[in-house]
């Protein structure tokens, strides 16, 4: 049984729409205008007990909207979803002892005062037995190494530090399902190096089903098998990372290092020039164009060394937010023609 069931969810905002000047505001007093947003486009998602699941997508893709949805922050205007056989919506005290919310824009730690009033703070909310609070604590203060910074106001910590400090706040109450909205955000390499491990030897160790967004492709590699992407509101791929690359990668990375100092003059004609710095050059050229390139290539000059990539997470990501709004544009444009 999935811990989480999604059918044809839909969010739709009323925005009220503003124009320029000040006869224009005033006439807004007395009659507005408004139009629609339609942040989600009646997705589908399940996802099972114990997943680390990437949910990505371009800014305004409908990420943080779903997740807000599925900790019952705002109500949908159309679909179903339960999580952990709670309509999360309803608000039921039942529901919100099982999960956790932590956003990485936001704060739920007191600014002025030490963290540790704050974890006291949500022991009382949660009512959390003493001994359990504490050896869960320990625990996460361990795995996290901030033990030294429990008594220092939040407001003196580092970005690095406050987000440790989020996120033990976030697992006090041991929630079966985590939601976590840009974890890493504005954190320097090592901070989310740090993140990252503390993330993956708690999910091993609790089995916890974490929904995780970012923009951070690092992120999803260190964490997540499976990956979901929405783009305009929709899901348009749910898979593996290596089924990214596969379906929407549409070039390699083809390093060649020549022998000599003899080289070609239009490398160009090869594919398109990343780097080159004799007497070696990497290209990016079309995948079925690789064994073409090659035979070329070996048939006129001596080779030293070759190398076949793949291109960067974050390019084939890219790629694939540019078909899909591709995609939506040409949809877009065969309904307006049906409509004429």
């Amino acid at each position: 049984m999935a811990v989480i069931e999604v059918r044809g969810l839909t969010k739709t905002y009323r925005v009220y729409q503003k124009r320029e000047g000040l006869r224009a505001a005033v006439a807004g007093l007395f009659r507005r205008t408004h139009h629609e947003v339609l942040a989600v486009r009646g997705i589908d998602l399940d996802v099972e007990q114990g997943e680390f699941v990437a949910f990505l997508g371009p800014n305004g893709a409908g990420k943080t909207t779903t997740l807000k949805l599925l900790s019952g922050v705002i109500n949908p205007t159309a679909g179903t979803a339960r999580v952990l056989g709670h309509v999360p919506w309803h608000r039921e005290n039942a529901y919100r002892r099982r999960f956790a919310l932590v956003m990485g824009q936001k704060n739920q730690l007191w600014w002025d005062l030490p963290a540790q009033e704050s974890f006291r703070l949500h022991q009382q909310i949660y009512r959390i037995e003493p001994r359990t609070f504490e050896r869960t604590r320990d625990e996460l203060l361990e795995l996290l190494n901030v033990r030294p910074l429990l008594s220092r106001p939040v407001r003196e910590l580092s970005l690095g530090e406050r987000m440790k400090m989020e996120l033990i706040a976030a697992l006090l109450h041991s929630p079966e399902v985590l939601f976590l909205d840009e974890p890493t955000i504005g954190l320097d390499v090592v901070a989310q190096h740090g993140i990252q491990q503390f993330l993956r030897e708690y999910q091993e160790r609790r089995r916890t089903t974490i929904l995780l967004t970012s923009h951070y492709m690092k992120d999803v590699a260190a964490l997540c098998r499976r990956v979901v992407v929405i783009a305009h509101g929709q899901i348009v791929y749910d898979g593996s990372l290596e089924g990214i690359v596969d379906r929407f990668g549409r070039h390699k990375v083809l390093t060649l290092q020549f022998a000599g100092s003899r080289m070609p003059s239009d490398l160009a004609r090869y594919g398109e020039v990343i780097q080159q710095v004799p007497p070696k050059v990497t290209l990016r050229v079309v995948r079925g164009e690789i064994p073409r390139v090659l035979s070329g290539v070996l048939s006129e000059y001596a080779l030293e060394d070759v190398t076949v990539e793949d291109p960067p997470l974050e390019e084939v990501i890219a790629e694939m937010f540019s078909w899909a709004k591709g995609a939506e544009d040409r949809a877009e444009s065969a309904a307006a023609g049906t409509v004429l």
